[in-house]
């Protein structure tokens, strides 16, 4: 039985992802490819080490002790480069963040965009998760830091304070919305939506919300980006929820308003979280240390 560092690297992330394909795009490796790798690997296992799905994958037993050892090893993988990076004259070390959706699109580019300029031999592998996930994958060490909102318990790890916002519903300026200071999340249900790609962070937390009160969240266009959310609101598509930094941002070149959500998860206080800062290899703490000053 032999498994290399790009089929356990690809098993992380097709686990993490939920999805084959999803893996290995994380992967950078064509659908076949991966999926010829996967089912090596349980060939020369002799066991199966994904239950497939119409919803996705599941790791059975044997991938969940195989996926647990791959994290093990493509830390210490990512530590050795770091040590030798410096002597190479190449990458001296690779950080892993994971984070919700708001902090990687309002406050994370700018604030990795000045610590990288000050750190050239550093790279970032940057992921987007549900702050639900990203506590779980920090806690068993799957990644160095992650960003996640205040209201998770990360009782289990060490949090530091890092940004707070909240999130507002954005309308057309016509809208009867419009002339609301605040609304709760359930009162606007009945409406279409534009919203972010399904897979995206933000996109399955709200339509877990609505799901618990028991209505579907009527998406007519997914889109990349809050701006371009807010641009489609604006050309009266639909309404959106967005982080109040983009639509502060925003209102001032598109016709849109701003209406505040009731609800207590509106509001954003995001925090760092890692599993010991002690334990960090030292460019990691360096970012730390940087996002805690204010990037």
């Amino acid at each position: 039985m032999r498994f290399d560092l790009a089929d356990l690297s690809l098993f992380r992330h097709v686990v993490d992802a939920g999805s084959i394909t999803r893996g290995a795009e994380r992967a950078n490796l064509a659908l076949a490819a991966a999926s010829t790798r996967i089912r090596n690997m349980e060939e020369a296992l002799g066991a199966e080490l994904l239950v497939r799905g119409r919803q996705g994958v599941q790791p059975t037993q044997a991938g969940r002790t195989l996926l647990q050892h791959a994290r093990t090893i493509l830390r210490q993988a990512d530590r050795l480069r770091e040590d030798l990076g410096a002597y190479a004259g190449g990458v001296a070390g690779q950080i892993r963040v994971l984070s919700n959706t708001n902090a990687l699109t309002e406050f994370l580019p700018e604030a990795l965009g000045s610590f990288l300029a000050a750190h050239p031999h550093v790279s970032i592998d940057l992921e987007e998760r549900l702050s639900d996930e990203i506590v779980g994958l920090i806690a068993e060490g799957s990644a160095d830091l992650g960003i996640v909102a205040g209201t998770v318990d990360a009782s289990a790890l060490e949090t530091y304070p890092f940004r707070k916002d909240r999130f507002v519903l954005v309308v057309p300026r016509d809208h009867a919305l419009a002339k609301r200071s605040k609304v709760p999340f359930a009162q606007v249900l009945d409406h279409d939506f534009v919203g972010l790609d399904r897979a995206s962070a933000l996109q399955r937390f709200l339509a877990d919300k609505a799901a618990r009160i028991g209505q579907p969240l009527r998406l007519r266009v997914q889109l990349r980006s809050f701006d371009a959310v807010c641009r489609m609101v604006e050309c009266k598509v639909g309404i959106g929820i967005v982080p109040e930094t983009t639509a502060r941002r925003v209102e001032r070149t598109m016709a849109i308003a701003i209406v505040g959500l009731a609800d207590t998860w509106a509001v954003r206080e995001l925090t760092i979280c890692i599993r010991r800062l002690a334990d960090l290899p030292p460019y990691a703490r360096q970012l730390v240390e940087h996002l805690r000053a204010g990037g």
